[in-house]
This record gives C-alpha cells, structure tokens and sequence, in this order.
C-alpha cells in the first residue's frame, strides 16, 4: 500500500470517530493491529470477566491468548465439547464485564450493523455486558444501513466455510437466503446510537483492512 492509500484510511477512520462519538459511543482511534490491542486491553480491568462474538479480527489479533493468559475470567467459547456446553458459554456471556467483537460493518451514519447465526453477539451488543469493545477496520464502513446489510450477506459464505457450517454458499460463494439450522444469517440487528448508556459501547478504529 502507497503513503497516498494509507492516508486515506487514516482520514475515514477519523471521520467515522467523530460521528461516532457524536452518537455517545466511546470511539478511539489505533493505528494498527499492535495498537489496537494494546487500546482493547487498557481498557479491561484486572479480574473483569470476558466473552467474544466469534470474529476474524479479533484472532488477526490475538487476543484470545491474552485473555486466556492474563488475570481475567475469560468465558472461552472455544473450549467446549458439545454445542450445548458452546450454548452455556453464550449465555454466561450476557452477564460478563465485558463482551469484545467486531461488527459487520459501521456505516456512515454512525450505526453498527450485524447479522448473526444464533444471536449471542447481536444481544450482547445491545444489551447484558456491562460494556461492549468492538474493533474495525476502515473496510467495515459502509454509505448506510441497507449497505452494511448487504455486506453482511456478501460475506456470509466465507464466514460460513470459516466456522465449517454446511450451507449452499459454501459451494459457490452466493446467499442463496437458505432454510437450514445452519444458516448463519437469522438475526440481523442495529445500534442506531449510545444515548441510553453513553460510553458502553467502544469502537476502536483501524486504519487497516480487517476481518471479513
């Protein structure tokens, strides 16, 4: 990438910070992976309890070994046998401290749009944890509200080969919109703003390309 190209992503990243934070989101700038890590992890308290929506970004990340490693109760997701003991782990999530994700995409409106397989992630953003930490990167912004729809569903196969579901878009890399149990998209959902308890909600914003 060319200085030009980097400097372009630098000003989309800080303008959607200021929208954001005039919605009462806690909106904070990193300028790249190592960064934003550091951003996400001062912002957790020492004995705070954890969950994750499942995300790319955060693995390019790796955050998950921080929060196994560190002096936190991490609600691990991923050390569970069935799909049952996953489903409790989901659950414990709406009571943590802190919830970490990404989103599908933010828009230039300052809305954050997801489109979910089972919901722990849409709910856990709108409500439960006490505080949410959703990391982007700068191709996460979309023009509006139908657009960041569409982007979820542009990447719903790459998603749904990623987590090894058997659906029709993993075949050929099209929604077909399937009627399956292992549909990943059945809960699409929109933070409009943060009025109603500002500052829960942080966006840390990377000029970078993240994520699916």
């Amino acid at each position: 990438m060319d200085n030009v190209q980097q400097w372009a992503m630098e000003q989309k990243a800080q303008q959607i910070i200021e929208i954001l934070k005039n919605k009462d989101f806690n909106a904070v700038y990193a300028k790249d992976l190592d960064e934003a890590k550091q951003t996400v992890l001062s912002m957790i308290p020492a004995g705070s309890s954890i969950a994750v929506g499942g995300s790319v970004t955060l693995n390019e990340m790796n955050l998950i070994d921080d929060f196994r490693k560190g002096d936190y109760k991490f609600i691990d997701r991923y050390n569970v046998k069935t799909f049952d003991e996953m489903l409790d782990k989901y659950r414990e999530g709406f009571t943590s401290d802190v919830f970490v994700t990404s989103v599908n995409a933010v828009t230039k409106n300052g809305e954050l749009v997801c489109t979910d397989c089972t919901g722990n992630r849409t709910g856990a953003i709108a409500f439960g944890p006490k505080k949410v930490i959703v990391v982007i990167g700068v191709n996460k912004i979309v023009e509006n509200i139908d657009e960041g729809i569409k982007r979820a569903k542009d990447v719903a196969p790459s998603n749904a080969k990623r987590i090894n579901h058997k659906t029709p878009c993993v075949e050929d890399n099209i929604c077909h919109n399937c009627h399956t149990s292992q549909c990943i998209c059945n809960i699409t959902s929109i933070i409009h703003n943060c009025y109603k308890f500002p500052g829960r909600i942080s966006v840390v914003v990377v000029p970078q390309v993240l994520g699916y």
